[in-house]
């Protein structure tokens, strides 16, 4: 009964991570095949085939990437930015998506440097990516500390740390390394 019991909890282990990464696979596929897919679906009704939105998408997506670089079009989605982020709730909305877009895609990835830093008055670290190095524009009293964004264990939430310099210690982890290791509770301590 033990050795069934153990080849059960195995075949858990084994199996479960597949079945939810095949799983998130699978709706990542259908909501971006489905972005400019269900446009397609009604003109193409038979022939339409599963994976034509999202080569649509990608297509389209990096058409606009393309006419973004030229003069008159690239002054067209200039205005279309400006615009945004002058619309009083809307410009907060857009503000943050844009930055966190460009924070993992942009030149200046944010999360490119891994941190450590040390709970105040205690001898506990915290692993965290350091998001802004130049506070004085923000707030000039800010001048000697670095933003550190520190992730939840299992969430996708997190806190974002006003650090002194002088307690922030920058590790050599590749941030891929660091956000797993964080996400997953430290469970997940082997480097790639």
């Amino acid at each position: 009964m033990r050795t069934l019991l153990k080849n059960f909890i195995n075949g858990i282990l084994t199996i479960v991570p597949i079945i939810l990464v095949v799983y998130v696979i699978y709706k990542m596929f259908m909501f971006l095949d489905g972005l400019l897919g269900n446009l397609l679906k009604p003109h193409l009704k038979d022939d339409y085939i599963p994976g034509i939105g999202l080569l649509a998408t990608i297509a389209l997506v990096t058409a606009l990437g393309w006419l973004s670089t030229r003069f008159i079009t690239g002054s067209v989605i200039k205005l279309v930015d400006r615009l945004l982020e002058k619309i009083p709730v809307v410009k907060t909305i857009y503000s943050v998506i844009k930055d966190t877009v460009h924070s993992f895609l942009g030149e200046r990835k944010s999360f490119s440097k891994v941190a450590l830093i040390t709970v105040p008055g205690t001898e506990m670290k915290s692993l965290g990516f350091i998001t802004a190095s130049e506070l004085e524009s923000f707030y000039s009293p800010l001048k000697d500390y670095v933003a550190v964004y520190v992730p939840q264990t299992f969430q996708v939430a997190g806190f974002t740390f006003l650090v002194p310099k002088e307690h922030i210690e920058i590790i050599g982890v590749k941030p891929e390394d660091a956000m797993k290791f964080i996400l997953s509770g430290g469970m997940t301590s082997k480097k790639s």
